[in-house]
């Protein structure tokens, strides 16, 4: 399973943290892979899911870049060689090494990863199913119709739709949820601002948020 957003900063990590805690606590071997990080530190993913699921074993990132930038133009502007095959064969060993793998993307699908690709086709090869990270208010519904049609042009199956920070303040995300659930004709789930720094409070409040069926498909595989 591949957590993937329409943007940098719309709640790719916390979903991510939320799930593999969530697998953990169930008994199982879930592991979250950030296959690369910029801006570190003091960005670190892999770090916040490792805290929210209260064990470093829980989240793995293969490669950390300074700049905060796209993974391919921070590695070129620090003067670090970056290769796509690299990152591709680093998350394929974690994959292999884990039973329930869970990639978090890096930015948005058409960020430029390394060489001459981008984070979407990272996921195209690893064959992963999707769940897309959004936001929820003015402008959502373009970014993530667009989002869920290139995935599907690349045969990537698309299982759901988070749209995070949801708040319901404006007629705009009141009415994202089902507008998206029309335009693109899958399951939009809705997560309110959490107002904490702690990563196991904004996991466990991304968990409570998220439905029932949610939650049931995801302790059954369906992820």
């Amino acid at each position: 399973m591949a957590v993937v957003g329409t943007d940098t900063g719309v709640g790719k990590t916390v979903v991510a943290a939320a799930l593999t805690r969530w697998l953990r606590e169930d008994g199982l071997d879930a592991r979250a892979i950030k296959p690369a990080q910029t801006g570190y530190p003091p960005d670190d993913d892999a770090g916040v899911v490792a805290a929210a699921c209260g064990d470093p074993e829980a989240a793995i990132c293969p490669r950390y870049l300074k700049p905060a930038l796209a993974p391919r133009v921070a590695a070129e502007a620090s003067g670090e060689p970056l290769a796509y095959d690299s990152v591709l064969a680093a998350c394929r060993e974690a994959i292999d090494e884990t039973r329930v793998p869970i990639v978090e993307g890096v930015g948005g699908l058409r960020v430029p990863l390394a060489d001459d690709r981008e984070v979407i086709d990272l996921v195209a090869d690893l064959s992963a199913a999707t769940i897309v990270v959004t936001r929820s208010g003015l402008g959502t519904l373009n970014h993530t119709a667009l989002s869920v049609e290139a995935l599907r042009q690349r045969g990537i199956e698309v299982r759901g739709i988070v749209c995070n920070e949801y708040e319901g303040a404006t007629i705009a995300e009141r009415t994202n949820p089902d507008e998206l659930e029309r335009v693109t004709g899958l399951s939009v789930e809705t997560v309110p601002s959490i107002e904490s720094d702690d990563p196991r409070t904004l996991a466990d409040g991304v968990r409570e948020a998220l439905s029932s069926d949610f939650r049931d498909r995801l302790s059954a595989g369906a992820f």
